[in-house]
């Protein structure tokens, strides 16, 4: 029997840093990455989850430029709106990947909403980044004119920063996992899905984007996955990272993920929630997670690459 895998991909397999975010681009960097994801199928059924940071900023942009003529729609619904064109472009790359195999595979592409918590900490604190970088002088601009938070991202410039609660309970996992029993392919939780409160029992959508990776872990759980698969832009976890003394690590115990994540390590805007997924995952089941680069997922699945965490 196959391993079911939950993979996440990063926003480089939609967007490459500095690069122009047209449609054009991204079914292109999308049809590369639909090639590594098919070479899995052979040992693995997947779900794929997706960032959205870059593509729901973006959209806020063009909202805000065009609100004099059209009323701007709130986070949660930009949250839908990136969830369906990613997951229509993820599907159709996927889908004409396997058809050059001569893979008989359906795919569907799941809007996805995730219950959180309406008194979650992340609502007074924002700490998600969304859309493109700024300068300093153009981050404070927007700081004073649209009353935006921002931070720094990583070392690679100022981004405006947005609620980021804990996903507690996706709404439709028995669907996907209905889906999954059936032989499909499902791209799932995109953009960290589209946070919902409950409400005197109804569900009422609130303005945040939810992490991916912590998405992504609660999907794994949930659909009693076999392995948790980030995929981001390094090969391997560093400590130390970009200091003359960084170091590749192979293999992480959550016991020391906790240890180097105390130690900051693993920026919050960068590798520390991939870390705390990992964690949540690897802690909750007892099964692996692995964090790679999609160029080498196929030697970091034969073990050769990448790095594992595990009890």
């Amino acid at each position: 029997m196959k391993k079911l895998a939950v993979v996440a991909i990063g926003g480089n397999a939609v967007n490459r840093p500095g690069e122009e975010a047209t449609a054009e681009n991204m079914m292109k960097n999308l049809s590369e990455t639909a090639r590594f994801l098919v070479s899995m199928l052979d040992e693995y059924d997947i779900v794929i989850t997706h960032g959205n940071g870059p593509q729901v900023g973006n959209l806020l942009v063009q909202q805000e430029l065009a609100k004099h003529v059209i009323p701007p729609f709130p986070i949660d619904v930009n949250d839908a709106q990136t969830q369906g064109s990613l997951g229509y472009m993820i599907a159709l790359t996927l889908g004409n990947e396997l058809r050059k195999r001569n893979i008989q595979r359906e795919i569907a592409a799941i809007v996805t909403q995730i219950i959180v918590d309406k008194n979650d900490p992340g609502f007074q604190k924002p700490s998600k980044p969304v859309g493109p970088f700024y300068s300093k002088e153009e981050a404070e601009k927007l700081q004073q004119e649209k009353g935006w938070i921002m931070k720094e991202d990583a070392g690679r410039g100022w981004r405006r920063v947005v609620p980021s609660p804990i996903p507690l309970d996706i709404v439709e996992k028995n669907v996907i996992k209905t889906l999954v029993e059936k032989d499909m392919i499902v791209i799932a939780a995109g953009g960290g899905g589209i946070p919902v409160i409950q409400e005197n029992g109804t569900l009422k959508g609130v303005e945040a984007v939810i992490d991916k990776d912590r998405a992504s872990a609660l999907l794994a759980k949930e659909i009693d996955a076999d392995i948790l698969i980030i995929l981001t832009g390094v090969e391997k976890v560093y400590i130390n990272y970009n200091k003359p003394d960084q170091k590749a690590l192979d293999h992480l115990t959550v016991e020391e993920a906790k240890k180097y994540l105390a130690e900051g390590q693993f920026p919050s805007g960068s590798m520390g929630p991939k870390i705390e997924a990992a964690i949540d995952f690897v802690t909750s089941t007892g099964r692996e997670c692995l964090i790679t680069d999609m160029a080498v997922l196929d030697k970091a699945l034969k073990g050769l690459t990448g790095t594992r965490i595990t009890l």
